[in-house]
């Protein structure tokens, strides 16, 4: 897998693994904590986690400008990693959410937030300039896009472990206290402690309350105590996976400064002062220099839809797993492992289709592939409306309305997240990593940073769009929400193969 390749894309790739377990932890844990937490309803959550999760990206356009103008990216992206550890290190902090303190908990939670994703702007997109870097050699040229898919393979082994900490914490902090885990129950608790709760939520609340191991006494505010109680514990066990964030982004800050020194400089100015040039050759240079940034923009602008359907996986997506999936043997933020489990065992399978086609003269371009996976992703939301549909499934807030043992018995099998998943990962692999090398590729040498910060800035535009998930989630069948999706994944693909062939030369050229 590593021949042909540049010694430095392993150890840059293990300095990424901890911003992937940190990230993966908050894609799996985060909208949910906020509605258990603070009592969120899931538009409130998912507008948080929009806001969060674009900023993560948009400010990637900070970082890089940042490194392109004081030419220190190395310095740039440890920065970076000292920041999001000082966000997790804050976010550890188990605090008891209250009526009186519920707001400044929230402000701090949000300021917690801003220092990851501001941190993650300085480190994400300059070190993915630097692998792009690597490949600017022409020996290693020919395997610039082999080299981000093995790039992007390493950076999910953190990913693939992320998710199962909080959810094991939780369940063993519960466990402590003689309690089980449930995932409705602490939408209800919140409900009877402000006094929202309807009489169909009080009747599920009693009947939860005894499942999950507690006891009804008659005295007036056993319910009450056991309701905060409850939430108590079940949050405090997702504070203890913040702590575990903290140690994989020293873990990551290590092995980065280890073989920083094996890691090149990008945008690096060279002397060319007694390069001379005539009028026309600067003309010439321009123009392609804005042919290059038209299509960087055009393949953006696609992105920005990609970005907008694969991240529901931490907003509507994990909605549906806690509402509509059995999760007595698997909690729903554990299927954000599926994910990246995937990436790591179809990578080589795509790795291998690619080059045998290539072997037979028959090799798809980069802006092909990313056209191919818009219709992968289309596949992925037309499964999972067909089988809602076919299941009969209501809007998702008419479905927890149900009493628990209907609700129960109506529930998917597990089985649908992975299929669903593996269409979403395939998609993924075809457009991600091979979007960064297209970047890498048509980015004029002394802005290799900043257009990272713009692939990463097109992200953002689809994040900042994600809280439109969960409010189709609540209002529309099910199926429908899940349709709109998939209606805008093929809009997409049949956009991108439109330009494909004018993509294809300009990528020509900037080889």
């Amino acid at each position: 897998m590593f021949k042909d390749h540049p010694k430095g894309l392993v150890p840059a790739a293990l300095s990424n693994m901890g911003e992937r377990f940190g990230y993966y932890i908050m894609n799996a844990v985060l909208v949910l904590f906020l509605c258990s937490k603070f009592g969120l309803d899931e538009e409130t959550s998912g507008i948080i986690y929009s806001v969060f999760y674009a900023g993560i990206y948009v400010l990637s356009l900070v970082g890089g400008y940042i490194a392109d103008r004081t030419q220190n990216y190395k310095g740039t992206i440890t920065r970076g990693i000292i920041v999001m550890a000082v966000g997790y290190a804050i976010l550890a902090v188990p605090i008891l959410a209250t009526e009186s303190n519920t707001t400044q908990l929230l402000v701090l939670t949000c300021v917690a937030l801003f220092l990851i994703a501001f941190g993650n702007g300085l480190f994400k997109g300059n070190l993915q300039a630097i692998v792009g870097q690597l490949y600017d050699n022409p020996q290693y040229a020919p395997k610039r896009d082999a080299g981000f898919q093995i790039f992007y393979v390493f950076i999910n082994v953190g990913g693939l472990i992320a998710p199962f900490v909080a959810p094991a914490l939780r369940s063993w902090w519960l466990g402590v206290h003689s309690l089980q885990y449930n995932a409705q129950l602490p939408a209800l608790a919140h409900q009877y402690l402000d006094g929202s709760i309807d009489a169909t939520g009080m009747s599920n609340l009693n009947e939860l309350v005894t499942k999950v191991g507690g006891t009804i006494a008659d005295a007036p505010d056993a319910l009450s105590n056991f309701c905060t109680q409850y939430l108590d514990i079940f949050n405090t066990g997702i504070h203890y996976s913040f702590i575990a964030s903290v140690a994989a982004m020293l873990i990551s800050l290590s092995i980065f400064l280890w073989c920083k020194n094996r890691l090149p400089n990008p945008a690096k100015r060279e002397a060319v002062a007694s390069v001379q040039y005539t009028a026309e050759e600067k003309l010439a240079m321009a123009k392609e220099i804005k042919q290059r940034m038209y299509a960087l923009f055009a393949v953006l602008g696609i992105v920005v839809f990609f970005w907008f359907s694969f991240h529901q996986n931490g907003t509507s997506l994990s909605f549906f797993a806690r509402d509509f999936v059995v999760t007595d043997a698997v909690a729903p933020e554990i299927w954000q492992a599926v994910n990246p489990f995937f990436v790591i065992v179809l990578t080589p399978l795509v790795m291998l289709l690619f080059s045998s086609l290539a072997a037979r003269g028959k090799a798809i371009s980069t802006p092909m592939k990313i056209a191919i996976g818009m219709g992968i992703a289309a596949m992925a939301y037309i499964f999972l409306s067909i089988f809602c549909q076919q299941m009969g499934y209501p809007s998702a807030e008419e479905f927890r309305n149900l009493d628990p043992t209907t609700a129960e018995a109506w529930k998917s099998g597990f089985w649908i997240m992975f299929v669903l998943y593996f269409f979403l990962t395939v998609a993924e692999l075809f457009i991600s990593p091979l979007g960064l090398s297209f970047v890498s590729k048509v980015a004029p040498k002394n802005m290799q940073g900043l257009c990272q910060g713009l692939w990463l800035g097109a992200t953002a535009v689809g994040n900042s769009i994600l809280f439109l998930g969960p409010k189709m989630y609540n209002a529309l069948p099910i199926w429908l929400a899940w349709a709109v999706f998939a209606a805008i994944c093929l809009i997409s693909m049949g956009v991108m193969l439109g330009m494909v062939k004018w993509l294809e030369r300009v990528t020509a050229d900037a080889a």
